[in-house]
């Protein structure tokens, strides 16, 4: 005779005897239970009636880019030894599948959202963070009072470019991002201002724009060593560009650090096994990740705490890349 025939004897059902076995304690081996009694608690039917699920959205733009994956690795992580569930969408950049998603997210009544936005087009975000706590990571959102976890990019910039002109560097060419994310605006801020702290004069046709993945970089880079006074010094404003910069470079002759010296932004894993090791600015990504859940956490204990801007510091990791001597 099975448990379920016992219960029926006795006139109690299976979900009585699953509850008082997982509550006497601890309970290591709830499927077991579940596995005998042929009986499965429903977690969605649990979680209205306790108004939390456990579960938090991560909103990315590019789950293929190195840094985004590496600040996802550390939300998960972090969220896990919380007691939080992931649901991860990527929203490859598009405006419309980002607003998709938080919808989406809204309507499955997750706890809160950490999000790494597409850019400013969220005019929507204000309603929305009344609906469920939402935390920026990385890029700024200015249209809403909401948590964020953010890196000194203006200072990262700055670091760079300070770093490429202590090398004796003038002609120095400056890769930078979409015009409408505050990173890649920050960035040349600090670019410019180290420029000017030093007395030189920035000829605007050394600040291109890419899009942050290699190839853009590569195609900026090629268009820059072109010229008939090439830049000695790129500052791309991710890894991603700069790693297209030592393809144009090699695609040109020029030899790095010989002729050219490059600087890259983020401190990607891959930074460090690029030929030659690639001199970047480093963004705590673990950490930025494990901020992000707990201001999170915070906001979903506590509605009603005004908003926390945290800004992590960058610093410069100097490898192989940026020993050149400028011409």
């Amino acid at each position: 005779m099975v448990a379920v025939d016992i219960l029926h004897l006795v006139g109690l059902g299976v979900t009585c005897l699953y509850v008082v076995a997982c509550s006497l304690a601890y309970c290591p081996k709830k499927g077991f239970f579940s596995s005998l009694l042929g009986y499965w608690p429903n977690a969605l039917a649990r979680s209205l009636r306790r108004g939390e699920t456990h579960i938090i959205g991560l909103v990315l733009p590019d789950s293929a880019n190195p840094f985004f994956a590496e600040v996802g690795r550390a939300i998960e992580a972090t969220a896990f030894d919380v007691g939080y569930s992931i649901i991860l969408c990527n929203t490859e950049g598009d405006c419309a599948k980002e607003q998709l998603y938080l919808d989406l997210l809204a309507e499955k009544q997750v706890d809160g959202v950490i999000l790494v936005a597409t850019g400013d087009c969220l005019d929507s975000l204000p309603a929305l963070s009344r609906r469920m706590p939402i935390v920026a990571v990385d890029r700024e959102l200015p249209c809403a009072e909401i948590d964020a976890a953010l890196t000194d990019n203006r200072r990262g910039g700055y670091l760079a470019t300070q770093h490429l002109m202590d090398l004796g560097h003038q002609r120095i060419a400056c890769i930078a991002g979409p015009s409408h994310l505050t990173p890649s605006a920050e960035r040349v801020g600090g670019y410019r201002e180290a420029l000017a702290h030093a007395g030189i004069i920035l000829d605007e046709a050394w600040l291109v724009r890419g899009d942050f993945h290699p190839e853009s970089g590569r195609k900026v880079a090629l268009a820059l060593l072109g010229r008939p006074n090439p830049a000695t010094a790129i500052f791309a404003c991710n890894d991603l560009m700069a790693i297209g910069v030592l393809r144009a470079a090699a695609e040109s002759g020029y030899r790095i650090p010989g002729e050219l010296a490059v600087v890259g932004f983020d401190d990607i894993e891959l930074a460090s096994y690029t030929y030659p090791q690639l001199t970047t600015v480093m963004q705590p990504e673990e950490e930025m990740g494990r901020r992000a859940v707990q201001l999170l956490a915070e906001r979903i204990a506590d509605r009603a705490r005004p908003p926390r801007r945290e800004v992590l510091e960058t610093a410069l990791v100097v490898r192989e890349s940026s020993q050149a001597t400028a011409r």
